[in-house]
């Protein structure tokens, strides 16, 4: 972001109050900030959380970027490929409302949106038809747009057609938190920082890699009892990876 060369005349009521300094936001700042806003108050979000036990996933990724080690294999390709299991057994959560919110439109492709943060703003790039691809392809696909979109941006056509978005927070995440549906989808899932947790193992205790995840959903067309299902399926099979498929 560029430092205005003046002060912006919103600041002179802080003025009494100390020193400021105006910075003007990005377009890409600006077109989300309204997107957002606009989301977030004709949407009713609800939000519901759980932890995943991703520890054979982890193990499982380990083995998979021995296999492929000139790509690198993250665990957010697993979390693409569960997300789609889950779709394909949840539907309503592929769709989207008319414009009218009287109909419907359920979606029979899966493309699966990639929150990615970058130095001029909030993107979502596309990665099409992942339920065709295999862990590795995902994985350059995911490294790849990413890298495109924080060096010269993205085109409009690897931002549109999205189904379901993923919002990963990473390392620097925390337990919990918040995503905003990214219209016209009706669910969000938010990924935090991965953690050890201690879990009672018969007389003993066990360390597993646990996952928090945050599943945001549009009331009108998903109720309580849906998003615990679907969090209820995404958590076992991240919890399972080999028993459903998860290497392509």
């Amino acid at each position: 972001m560029n430092d205005s060369t003046q002060a912006h005349p919103a600041a002179a009521k802080y003025a009494e109050f100390g020193e400021t300094e105006t910075v003007a936001l990005t377009k890409i700042q600006k077109l989300t900030g309204a997107y957002l806003s606009r989301n977030w108050a004709s949407i009713p979000h609800v939000t519901h959380n759980d932890d995943a036990d991703v520890t054979a996933l982890e193990s499982l990724r380990a083995s998979i970027a021995k296999e492929h080690p000139e790509r690198r294999i993250t665990s957010l390709a697993f979390h693409v490929k569960a997300v789609v299991a889950a779709l394909k057994q949840f539907r309503k959560f592929n769709s989207s409302l008319d414009d009218k919110a009287e109909f419907l439109i359920l979606k029979k492709f899966y493309n699966i949106g990639i929150a990615i943060d970058t130095p001029k703003g909030l993107v979502v790039a596309v990665v099409r038809n992942a339920d065709a691809k295999e862990i590795p392809d995902i994985a350059w696909e995911v490294e790849t747009l990413s890298a495109k979109a924080r060096a010269k941006g993205l085109s409009m056509l690897e931002m549109s057609g999205g189904c379901f978005t993923i919002s990963s927070l990473g390392r620097t995440g925390g337990t919990s938190f918040t995503p905003i549906i990214n219209a016209p989808e009706v669910a969000i899932l938010g990924i935090s920082r991965l953690q050890d947790k201690p879990l009672r193992d018969g007389a003993g205790i066990a360390w597993i890699k646990s996952l928090p995840l945050s599943l945001s959903y549009d009331h009108r067309v998903i109720n309580g009892a849906e998003a615990a299902a679907f969090m209820s399926y995404l958590v076992e099979t991240l919890g399972k990876p080999q028993e459903l498929g998860l290497r392509g």
